[in-house]
């Protein structure tokens, strides 16, 4: 990220002051590791527009025809090391803070959504109940297969509101000091190339919170007997990545198999989620990234500059959003290590919310990307291939229906207690550069709690109010701000009015739209409370310019009533950032690190 970060109130004295610059300095070390990191996956999976590059655009759209993910770039993974990125530093790993692993994936998304998922999430998305709850043995285990380059699948509970990749299901029966498992799942991502199984299976017979279990199996071991992989599954998006089924007939594992405690299934499904659904989120604004590069470079063509009326307006706006989705990405998995009993909620909203708004974004762009003619092509099947990986990927309807299952029984809750009432969160959650304590998934509440990002929003919106910051964009930070806070009290009156176990009403296409509501106002709340954080640090993010217009973008998505219009030039100076990063070919979210061919021309 551009420019330092302020220093904290209380540093006047001399000791203060030298244990300030102290954790400045060390904070500017760690940056500087991850940076490296980040580099060096960067550098590795080189230039995406050289056709030679096992890892480029045209790899990869050539092995999707072919229903493959490209190989030779699994290969460059396995063999770089990538799997210590999903395990935790204490197993011999790599991974310690959340929005840093959000980071380090990042050029593996910028190329490819299936390979980030295949290859990548897909192994972390089947380990994560085994580092909250596993066994020493499991752990360790799990950890060496997966830092050797290996796979591990999970096989997920069916879910309400499913779809084929969460339909089917899987028991497992006491028998003999250990389980016999049966039953079978149809769509299981790399489940016949997996060296580990992570399976939720049904243990108890009444529904409810403790009727699955979780159990890590080995296919290649005596696991193995009994399970037969089924027929592999064509799907309309991420055709490269290998889903087919799984049958357990009679399979056989130990009591050893058991991950934390009988019972514990959803309770662990809840946890992983919480880490699952921001990444996610973050992936999404990563594979966005060259679209809005290629769209940037189409429009400026040989003059270097888009026209203001055409297309710069454009640009500008899916630029803040990129910025708002990444901040509220960033601040959700810095929740994760800071707020760890009340992350529930943003984790589901910022999982279905991102997407939502940078398809949005991808529509749009694809105006810019028609008018390039012939030039365009690799550009256009780029987005294409995005547009048609991106409801796989993150489940379309059923995934935002299983998190909106979690948002909406929350909402008459947290109006009655939570809402204008909640402490404001700690100023760490909204500084990247600031030190986190190492992610324990085994730390995070599955039921909810106060709602941090409404209070960010309140609390930010009093201090503009009283003329705090904002310089000549102080008076539109003002009156958009108290715009967010007035739609939060309406939603609050509609939310209250809601009685306490009205099933019907909880189900009702009206709570579907105030939960959407809720989830723009809480993106709102992460930007303004990013930006008052870090406004004092220079570059580009102290200036409200981008602020201003993504916050208006927000107001539209609400449809709220009388939205000023931006200051004069506030357009141009964000449009001017985009232009300004394809030149230097750096990235389009909040860091602002080289890519590899993104400046090409």
């Amino acid at each position: 990220m551009s420019g330092r970060l302020a220093a904290p109130p209380g540093s006047g004295t001399a000791a203060a002051g030298a244990e300030t610059a102290a954790e400045t300095q060390a904070e500017a070390a760690a940056e500087a590791e991850v940076r490296r990191r980040v580099a060096r996956w960067e550098r590795r999976l080189g230039d995406p527009y050289d056709p030679a590059n096992p890892a480029g655009f045209r790899t990869v759209l050539a092995a999707e025809e072919r229903r493959e993910l490209p190989g030779a770039a699994e290969e460059l993974l396995a063999d770089g090391g990538f799997g210590a990125e999903l395990v935790p530093v204490g197993l011999g790993g790599r991974l310690d803070r959340a929005d840093v692993l959000a980071r380090v994936i990042r050029p593996v998304f910028r190329r490819d959504l299936g390979l980030g998922i295949g290859h990548g999430l897909g192994s972390l998305f089947a380990a994560s109940p085994v580092w909250a709850a596993g066994s020493a043995g499991q752990r360790a285990r799990l950890a060496a297969l997966l830092c050797g380059g290996g796979r591990a699948a999970v096989v997920h509970h069916a879910l309400a509101h499913g779809n084929a990749l969460l339909a089917g299901e899987v028991s497992a029966v006491p028998d003999g000091g250990g389980f016999r498992l049966g039953g079978r799942k149809e769509v299981v991502i790399n489940a016949v190339r997996a060296e580990a199984l992570v399976v939720y299976a049904r243990t108890g017979r009444v529904p409810g919170p403790g009727s699955h279990s979780v159990l890590l199996l080995e296919p290649g071991g005596p696991a193995g007997r009994g399970l037969r992989g089924l027929a592999r599954q064509a799907t309309p998006g991420l055709r490269g990545c290998h889903f087919s089924g799984l049958e357990f007939d009679g399979c056989r594992v130990s009591a050893e198999a058991l991950v934390g405690e009988p019972g514990d299934g959803v309770r662990l499904a809840l946890r992983s989620f919480q880490l699952h659904r921001p990444l996610g989120a973050a992936s999404v604004v990563a594979a966005v990234d060259p679209v809005l590069r290629a769209a940037a470079r189409a429009a400026a063509g040989s003059g270097g500059r888009p026209g203001r009326r055409r297309h710069g307006p454009l640009l500008a706006g899916v630029l803040a959003d990129l910025l708002v989705c990444d901040i509220l990405s960033v601040v959700v998995l810095r929740a994760l290590h800071l707020l760890p009993d009340r992350v529930q909620l943003a984790a589901a909203e910022v999982k279905y919310l991102v997407p939502e708004m940078l398809r949005e974004d991808l529509e749009e762009l694809a105006t810019v990307l028609d008018a390039t003619g012939s030039r365009g092509e690799l550009d256009r099947a780029v987005w294409a291939k995005l547009m048609r990986d991106l409801p796989t990927a993150w489940l379309g309807h059923a995934g935002t229906a299983a998190c909106q299952s979690v948002v909406i029984p929350q909402l008459p809750w947290l109006a009655r207690t939570s809402w204008f009432r909640g402490d404001e969160p700690p100023d760490g959650l909204f500084r990247p550069g600031a030190p986190l304590p190492d992610l324990d998934l085994g730390a995070l509440n599955a039921g909810g709690g106060p709602d941090f990002l409404a209070a960010a929003l309140v609390c930010a919106a009093g201090r503009l109010r009283e003329g705090a910051a904002g310089g000549a964009y102080a008076e539109v930070l003002g009156r958009l701000a108290a715009a967010f806070v007035e739609e939060l009290g309406e939603l609050r009156r509609s939310c209250a009015a809601v009685e306490p176990g009205d099933l019907g009403a909880l189900a009702s296409a009206r709570m579907c739209a105030l939960a959407d509501r809720h989830a723009l106002l809480g993106a709102a709340g992460a930007a303004l409370g990013f930006w008052e954080r870090n406004r004092d640090g220079g570059g580009f993010l102290a200036d409200p310019a981008w602020l201003v217009l993504a916050l208006l973008r927000l107001g539209r998505r609400l449809s709220l009533a009388a939205l000023p219009e931006p200051p004069a030039g506030c357009t141009e100076r964000v449009l001017a950032e985009v232009l300004r990063r394809l030149r230097e070919a750096r990235g389009y979210d909040l860091y602002g690190e080289p890519v590899a061919g993104g400046s090409r021309s």
